[in-house]
């Protein structure tokens, strides 16, 4: 199989039977041996029926629905699990990723060799207060950090090699970073292509503005997994020495002064009124906490098997 195509939904009764029909034409029309994928990602209206008498209709289309709603991430992980075309297109369902870019995103997968392609919706047809100013400061700082430079992260149209994505494991709300959870995996041959963004046709996004801040968090984490979490004693014991080393150097001052007073006959006060003391005890007791932290992450390596949260309610023509 050519394409295996991956379209998260939730809510979207009314774009799912256009984009079906969108889809198949071009899928047809350029004679790929195809799958089209739909995850339910707990859903309330009827767009699960719309896509169970869809695949029932039509062979090539896959469903699965999950039991409630667990995001867009774990709706990827499970359609990567499935998919089996060479080239996986993932998708937004709400009609603003077209259809007629997969041809020339399968090309750059086959002909060109990229392991990753990702859209760049140069253009956009979202509020700029509320989606463009923030996805641009998102951007600006995913490619400093992953060192992956791509203008748009989180375009839902992106195409990769069957490999890649039976490779990566999308959890949390990762899938803003995937080129990044890629290249961890070493995947290094990321591309990008301008696509044409639609404006939404029917309803209203589900994404709200908290997805940013949730965005920061993830890259953060992302940041942190990719540098320690194969060596977390390189960074919980290089902070557990820095507490030690302020600790100690406190203590030795504390007992230099007593001492010094002793000598010169100067009156002297206990110890633990002076604020030194608690600086000491309290950076003895962190650098204590950091190298357990440091040994118990090093003791999880051991045994880190990747999990995924969701439940599947239902599966047709799986």
């Amino acid at each position: 199989m050519q394409i295996s195509v991956v379209i998260p939904f939730l809510d979207e009764a009314a774009s799912l039977p256009e984009l079906y029909r969108w889809l198949t034409e071009v899928l047809q029309k350029n004679n790929f041996s195809y799958e089209i994928i739909f995850i339910d990602d707990g859903s309330t209206d009827n767009s699960w029926q719309i896509v169970h008498d869809l695949a029932n209709e039509d062979k090539h289309v896959k469903a699965i629905k999950f039991r409630k709603n667990y995001g867009k991430s774990q709706a990827l992980n499970i359609g990567f699990k499935k998919a089996v075309g060479d080239v996986v297109i993932t998708m937004d369902s709400d009609l603003q990723d077209n259809p007629e870019e997969i041809p020339e995103l399968y090309k750059m997968i086959t002909k060109d060799n990229f392991d990753l392609v990702s859209g760049w919706k140069k253009v956009r047809h979202d509020s700029k207060i509320k989606k463009n100013l923030p996805s641009k400061l998102f951007n600006w700082a995913a490619r400093k950090v992953s060192g992956i430079y791509l203008h748009d992260f989180n375009c839902g149209l992106k195409a990769y090699k069957n490999q890649v994505v039976k490779d990566v494991n999308v959890y949390g709300e990762m899938h803003r970073y995937i080129p990044f959870l890629a290249k961890n995996e070493g995947y290094h041959k990321i591309g990008e292509k301008v696509v044409k963004h639609q404006a939404r046709k029917y309803g209203e996004t589900k994404f709200g503005s908290d997805r940013f801040i949730k965005g920061v968090l993830d890259l953060i984490t992302l940041w942190f997994l990719t540098r320690f979490a194969k060596r977390p004693m390189h960074l919980f014991g290089a902070l557990g020495i820095l507490m030690f080393l302020i600790g100690g150097l406190a203590t030795l001052g504390i007992l230099v002064l007593k001492a010094y007073r002793l000598w010169q006959h100067i009156p002297t006060h206990l110890v633990t009124d002076r604020p030194w003391f608690y600086i000491a005890l309290a950076a003895m007791i962190l650098g204590s906490q950091f190298f357990l932290a440091g040994f118990l992450g090093e003791m999880l390596l051991k045994n880190n098997p990747k999990t995924t949260y969701y439940k599947v309610d239902e599966e047709v023509n799986l």
